[in-house]
C-alpha cells in the first residue's frame, strides 16, 4: 500500500542516514572499479536534502512518493570525452546491479534537434541495505562528459527556475550550445586518438592517469598538474619491465594491500597535516604520483628509482622525504 505524503516525508527523514551510508560505500566501490578499468573520471555523490524531497513530492504530485522518487541518492560519473562513456557504462553494469538504463545517445528520430544526450542508470547500492519494506536502496547514476556536465549545470540554473519561464532567446541560445558541446567532445576524442600514435609521449600520460585514478580513492584534494608532469617522466623510467595495463593492476593491488598505511601517510604528511604546515616539505604527499613512489619503494625498485631520480633535475629532498614517509632508507 502506498505511503501518504506525510508518511513518505517522515520515513525519508528516518532512512536518510542509512541512505547516506549506502551511497558512500557505492561511491567508493565505483571509484575503485572504474580505476581498475582505467576509466579516467570524477565520481561525485549526493543524497537529496529533506526539504528537496518534500518539494519534489508536491511539485510532481506523486501518488506513491516513496517509490516514485528514484533519485533519493544520486551519483554523477564525469569522463573527459565521449570515447570513455561506453567503457564507464560497461564497468558500472558489471560492478553494480543495474535495474534500468536510459540511453538517449542513439535514439532515432531526433537527428534534426539539439538536445541533451541523457545517459542515466538506476542501480542497487552496495552494502545489502534495504528500507523497512525490504526493498534495497537504489541510486540514480548520471554518466556524462565534462563538456555535457558543464552545459547541464549551467542550463539547469538558467532554464529550470521554479515558477519562471525563461525567455525564448535564452532557451534557444543554451540549446545552440549543445552543438559546440558535441564539437568539443569530438575534438577531444580525436586528440586522444592522435596522441595514441606517439607511444613515447603516451606512456607517461597513461601512468599518470593510472596513479590519479587510484589516488582519488584516497583523497579528492587538488594537486599540481605541472609538478605531476615533471615527476611522472622520471618515474616512467623505473616502470619499463611491464606494460601500462599490467602496471595498473599492480598499482591497484598495492593500494589494496597497503590501503591503511597509505591513507595514514596522506593524513600525516598531506597538505593539511601538521608536518606539511610546519616544515613546508613532503610536497609529493599531496600528489597522485606519490603512489608510484610508494609502490617502487615497497617492491624492491628503490635502486632503480634512486638512479632515475639522480639523473633528473628534481630536488633530492623530494624523494628522500617520501622515503622517510614510507619508512625506508635510500
Amino acid at each position: 500500500m502506498p505511503l501518504s505524503l506525510h508518511e513518505a516525508f517522515h520515513r525519508y527523514q528516518l532512512e536518510r542516514p542509512r541512505i547516506i551510508e549506502a551511497l558512500d560505500m557505492t561511491k567508493t566501490h565505483l571509484e575503485e572499479h572504474l580505476a581498475r578499468r582505467r576509466v579516467t573520471c570524477q565520481v561525485t555523490a549526493r543524497v537529496k536534502e529533506v526539504s528537496s524531497f518534500q518539494t519534489k513530492v508536491y511539485r510532481k504530485n506523486y501518488t506513491d512518493p516513496w517509490r516514485q522518487i528514484t533519485d533519493k541518492a544520486g551519483v554523477r560519473v564525469v569522463v573527459p570525452h565521449r570515447g570513455l562513456l561506453d567503457p564507464a557504462l560497461d564497468e558500472i553494469k558489471r560492478c553494480l546491479d543495474v535495474v534500468d538504463v536510459q540511453d538517449d545517445r542513439h535514439t532515432p528520430g531526433h537527428e534534426d534537434r539539439l538536445r541533451y544526450p541523457r545517459l542515466h542508470l538506476q542501480a542497487v547500492m552496495v552494502g545489502n541495505m534495504a528500507d523497512p519494506d525490504g526493498s534495497p536502496y537504489e541510486c540514480e547514476i548520471q554518466l556524462r562528459t565534462e563538456a555535457v556536465d558543464l552545459w547541464s549545470r549551467m542550463s539547469h540554473k538558467l532554464l529550470y527556475k521554479p515558477g519562471v519561464v525563461p525567455p525564448a532567446d535564452v532557451s534557444r541560445s543554451l540549446y545552440r550550445l549543445i552543438a559546440l558541446v558535441e564539437l568539443f567532445d569530438l575534438e577531444v576524442e580525436r586528440g586522444v586518438e592522435a596522441m595514441a600514435q606517439h607511444p613515447e609521449l603516451v606512456r607517461s600520460n597513461q601512468l599518470l592517469d593510472v596513479a590519479e585514478q587510484v589516488y582519488r580513492t584516497f583523497t579528492d584534494h587538488p594537486h599540481s598538474a605541472d609538478l605531476s608532469r615533471s615527476v611522472i617522466d622520471v618515474l616512467s623510467r623505473t616502470v619499463v619491465d611491464v606494460d601500462v595495463d599490467a602496471y595498473a593492476e599492480q598499482l591497484n593491488q598495492f593500494a589494496d594491500r597497503f590501503r591503511e598505511r597509505i591513507q595514514r601517510a596522506y593524513t600525516d604528511y598531506g597538505p593539511n597535516s601538521a608536518h606539511f604546515l610546519k616544515h613546508g616539505r613532503y610536497l609529493l604527499a599531496s600528489q597522485p604520483e606519490s603512489l608510484i613512489i610508494f609502490e617502487r619503494l615497497a617492491n624492491n625498485a628503490r635502486f632503480r628509482l634512486r638512479s632515475a631520480w639522480d639523473a633528473s633535475e628534481l630536488p633530492d629532498n623530494m624523494l628522500t622525504d617520501m622515503a622517510q614517509v614510507w619508512g625506508v632508507a635510500l
